[in-house]
């Protein structure tokens, strides 16, 4: 599957947590910090945040400062027995209308009316999904037919410009020139 460029979408809510934790309260709005990832948020920071990469080195720049979670994977599902609510995953944005999945390395996302996040990769499902709700990581991380990792749970990026999203905002695409690059696990 494939986005074009120029694709457009909205966000269906914004979420943050200050503490590391797996779910996100929702908001009514985020600030987005250039380099640094959600104002407030346990993952904000020009390096590494998440506590298992941390641990290996800490000096690693951090190219999980926003989490982003298609609308539509939440809908697919509560429809397969697993209700979870936006934040829940742990993702700052959760979109409706773009294929998060299917953007390339490098697209850019325009949040809102001036924020902008470089789209850097995927976002790895770990075991605390199956903590959240038993069975749910096979619903968010399995193989294809070839035998290579799917991974359905959300993209990540870094923030290149600043600014406020909301509930309701568009979301636009541009694909970086060039040859496209596969998302890999990030």
């Amino acid at each position: 599957m494939s986005v074009r460029d120029g694709a457009t979408g909205r966000i269906t809510a914004v979420s943050s947590d200050g503490t590391h934790r797996f779910s996100k309260p929702n908001r009514a709005g985020i600030t987005l910090l250039a380099g640094l990832g959600v104002a407030g948020d346990a993952h904000a920071g020009v390096t590494v945040q998440h506590r298992s990469r941390v641990a290996r080195d800490p000096s690693q720049p951090n190219l999980r400062q926003v989490h982003l979670l298609a609308g539509e994977l939440l809908a697919e599902l509560a429809a397969a027995g697993h209700p979870v609510a936006p934040g829940e995953l742990g993702e700052n944005v959760t979109t409706y209308g773009v294929d998060l999945l299917a953007l390339p390395t490098g697209a850019l996302l325009r949040l809102g009316p001036e924020a902008v996040v470089e789209v850097t990769g995927l976002r790895n499902p770990c075991l605390q999904i199956d903590a959240f709700q038993e069975g749910l990581l096979r619903r968010v991380a399995g193989r294809a037919p070839d035998g290579s990792v799917v991974r359905r749970a959300g993209i990540m990026g870094v923030v290149r410009t600043g600014g406020t999203l909301r509930p309701g905002d568009p979301v636009g695409v541009e694909l970086p020139a060039g040859e496209h690059r596969p998302l890999e696990r990030v």
